[in-house]
């Protein structure tokens, strides 16, 4: 039996304790908090963040979250147990072809993958409620400390598509 090959820290899929923090704009690099976070949208793409090497893991893209914040309320009973305070944290990668899923469709309450259109319901797991994409979006459990996003363990499921 091989030994697994050594990554880099900033390609380490997501640990728990590790924070999430924002990928671009004037907030980039900084720690989501739960109030920070918009009730209802729209949902901001994220980077786990080592909380003490301060390593952000952005060397793999298939560690890209998106989290948005919903009514906790509006979870199912297998989502909530993986949210904190409405958050709610998904891989960014479409399952379908590996796009980007970058955008809210607050009239829908979806989460949508512009390439090819699937959308992904954030309230129901992440399961396809449209579009080609064959599975559902991983999930990444959360936690709050403080009021700060932390993840809670791996993703549930595997990030991309079949030939990432």
């Amino acid at each position: 039996m091989q030994p697994a090959l050594a990554r880099e820290p900033n390609e380490m899929s997501p640990q728990a304790g590790d924070r999430l923090v924002y990928v671009q704009g004037d907030r980039k690099g900084e720690v989501i908090k739960v109030k920070d976070l918009t009730l209802g949208g729209p949902l901001q793409l994220a980077f786990p963040m080592d909380p003490n090497s301060k390593t952000v893991r952005d060397g793999n893209r298939l560690n890209q979250v998106l989290v948005i914040r919903l009514k906790e309320d509006d979870f199912n009973s297998e989502t909530k147990p993986n949210t904190a305070g409405g958050v709610v944290a998904y891989s960014a990668i479409c399952t379908h072809q590996g796009c980007d899923v970058s955008q809210w469709k607050g009239d829908k309450g979806t989460l949508l993958c512009v390439c090819h259109g699937t959308e992904y319901d954030p309230k129901d797991r992440g399961n396809v409620v449209f579009g080609p994409a064959p599975r559902r979006l991983p999930i990444l459990p959360l936690s709050a400390e403080d009021g700060v996003v932390v993840v809670a363990g791996g993703f549930r499921g595997k990030p991309g598509f079949k030939d990432m």
